[in-house]
């Protein structure tokens, strides 16, 4: 069965069709191209009509254009419209108008993409799912996810992500949530935002898209919390508060082996689940999702048993054995909250040294200084043995240090990496986190690759 025909694709965008052709999906990146995708040549760091001859050589049904690439068969299965990005809009709309499943948008300051891959795993067995891919979160990730989406979807999972103020709420417009989750509300972006309180307004816009009388999954412990609610209510949603109190609670989450078993109550059912991992704010979501889940109408203890299935995504919290160490990557991202939330999984693991690998928290505006110093406050922080770290922000961190925790700090995370041998041993308990710009998944290769080599073994 056929995702898009060439009439349906040219009917939702206003595009003239060439060819009678029926893609099976859709593309934006001719490495991951499969034969029978439609190829959408956005723009962006290059022209992705430069790519169109690539894409139909591969396999492509045909390719969104604005113009008839160079070097192209003026006779070639195109659906050419006036603007690439616009169109891609008009067909993740069209795609959402003809699904008749429901739909739950995520969005927050952390854990967005771990969340809806809980959420994904959580439903299976429960219908016909449909999840964003990766982080496709933004202007095109939102669009691209429902232009992909198949018309018998029982649950699709959409991520909706922000960097400035304004993005949130045409995103979800475009998605039409039957039910939209925050994870939580945190100092990210603070850059363009100036105050947390901006944060919460921005995230609590994504209420705005909700279908009438949806449902708003909100934290209940946070102090924008009033904000979230106040942002629900306008758009005249049902609340569900989640955390430790709340209409979804998190009753008991105790750290045993590696796992963290969990019981929640959501409404009036008691759900047990086990995590995968040991961290608690794992926990906390997980409640959020279950909540969410319920409010979309899927069989909630179902999804609770599902739940331990679920993996922390590469980068975001999962935890490894590693030659000899044991290895939370974390490097995906970084603020004050997950930094915090990462220490206290560091914290809570048995075993050997425990020791941190930072990398700069960015976009934090004007605090950047003040709020890394604070890091070195951090309740868990007693917990943790050594910390080293990278980069000029980290600087204020490493000099609050006292000296029995301060380690090595390195301009860079690659001059970081430089010191491996310095930085562990066998036996360590090691947390690698920070913001994917401040590049600290290079220590994170370097300690798989050192891994590798039989000098990197747990001694006898």
């Amino acid at each position: 069965m056929s995702l898009w025909t060439a009439n349906e694709a040219a009917a939702a965008t206003g595009g003239r069709t060439q060819g009678d052709w029926e893609a099976e999906g859709v593309s934006i990146d001719t490495r991951t191209l499969r034969p029978g995708d439609l190829f959408v040549a956005l723009a962006d760091v290059r022209d992705g009509h430069d790519f169109v001859g690539q894409a139909l050589e591969r396999g492509a049904a045909a390719a969104l254009v604005s113009r008839i690439p160079d070097g192209v068969d003026p006779s070639a299965p195109l659906l050419i419209v006036p603007d690439v990005l616009a169109a891609l809009e008009s067909l993740g709309r069209a795609g959402r108008a003809r699904m008749a499943g429901r739909v739950i948008a995520i969005t927050g300051s952390v854990g967005k993409t771990s969340t809806k891959e809980m959420a994904r795993v959580a439903l299976t067995g429960q219908g016909r799912i449909h999840a964003a891919e990766a982080s496709y979160n933004n202007h095109w990730g939102v669009p691209l996810t429902l232009a992909r989406m198949p018309a018998d979807t029982d649950f699709a999972i959409v991520e909706i992500g922000m960097n400035h103020p304004g993005e949130i709420a045409p995103l979800s417009r475009l998605a039409r949530p039957h039910v939209a989750m925050i994870t939580t509300v945190a100092a990210a972006h603070l850059e363009a935002f100036g105050a947390i309180e901006g944060i919460a307004r921005e995230k609590g816009s994504i209420f705005e898209g909700l279908e009438a009388v949806g449902h708003a999954i909100i934290p209940e412990d946070l102090a924008v919390t009033q904000i979230l609610r106040d942002c629900a209510d306008a758009a005249g949603a049902l609340v569900v508060g989640f955390g430790r109190d709340g209409q979804a609670k998190l009753v008991q989450a105790k750290s045993e082996d590696g796992t963290l078993p969990c019981r929640a109550r959501i409404g009036g059912d008691t759900v047990d689940f086990t995590l995968q991992t040991t961290g608690a704010h794992f926990a906390m979501n997980a409640v959020g999702v279950l909540a969410a889940l319920a409010a979309a109408g899927a069989d909630v203890k179902d999804a609770g048993k599902r739940l331990g299935d679920w993996l922390p995504p590469k980068g975001r919290g999962a935890v490894e054995n590693l030659g000899g160490i044991r290895l939370i990557d974390d490097a995906y991202n970084a603020n004050p909250t997950s930094l915090s939330a990462g220490l206290a999984t560091l914290a809570g693991l048995q075993g050997g040294r425990r020791i941190a690998i930072l990398g700069d928290m960015l976009e934090l505006g004007a605090d950047e200084e003040a709020l890394h110093r604070a890091m070195a406050e951090d309740p868990a922080m007693e917990q943790v043995d050594l910390v080293h770290s990278a980069g000029p922000r980290m600087r204020h961190l490493h000099d609050a240090l006292p000296p029995a925790r301060r380690g090595i700090w390195a301009e860079t995370a690659a001059g970081l990496a430089s010191r491996l041998d310095d930085l562990v041993a066998p036996g360590d308990i090691v947390l690698v986190k920070g913001s994917k710009s401040s590049k600290i998944s290079t220590v994170v290769d370097a300690l798989r690759k050192s891994a590798q080599t039989p000098a990197f073994q747990p001694k006898e």
